[in-house]
């Protein structure tokens, strides 16, 4: 499977109708699925790369119902409302590997879509000089990390392979 698959409105490129065709399949396959609808405005480079899709005001995750699409047009619901939404593209970009699709409405040029499976947000934490203590759990090894000042608590328990894969990180520094 292509990592990147792209149709655009007007192309002569010969694998558009199947480029096409395999946007239309995964886009009707979100239906009754949660997913993250983010949309920026492109930068003046073009490239879409340069955008930061963390999470932001307007940014929005819910079921999507009835995904199709008609002619070019992508048509959805969302799962609380019977408003039908809508929009026409210019050009799809589906990446396999994320199961995200950037979508170019032809409404509005300096506008990309990303619609996905909603991604894994891990809750991120920055200890500085934390004490630590290691202490044996049977064949394994408990990494304690302390921060008195945030009053945080880290126990991290390492198999042998992982330790030893933590020291090698550590020793190649």
């Amino acid at each position: 499977m292509q990592p990147k698959i792209v149709w655009q409105q007007g192309s002569n490129n010969p694998d558009n109708a199947n480029n096409f065709a395999t946007i239309r399949e995964w886009w009707a396959s979100l239906a009754d699925k949660k997913i993250a609808w983010r949309q920026r405005i492109i930068p003046q480079s073009g490239d879409v790369i340069e955008l930061d899709w963390e999470t932001q005001r307007f940014d929005e995750v819910f079921q999507l119902k009835t995904p199709e699409i008609r002619g070019i047009t992508l048509y959805w619901h969302k799962a609380d409302e019977d408003r039908e939404r809508s929009t026409t593209p210019r050009k799809l970009e589906l990446d396999n590997q994320r199961q995200q699709i950037y979508i170019y409405p032809q409404s509005q040029k300096e506008l990309v879509i990303r619609v996905g499976i909603p991604e894994i947000i891990y809750q991120k934490m920055e200890l500085k000089n934390p004490q630590m203590q290691v202490t044996a759990a049977g064949e394994n090894q408990i990494l304690t990390l302390r921060d008195t000042q945030q009053q945080v608590e880290v126990k991290v328990t390492l198999s042998p392979e992982n330790l030893n894969q933590l020291k090698a990180n550590i020793l190649t520094l």
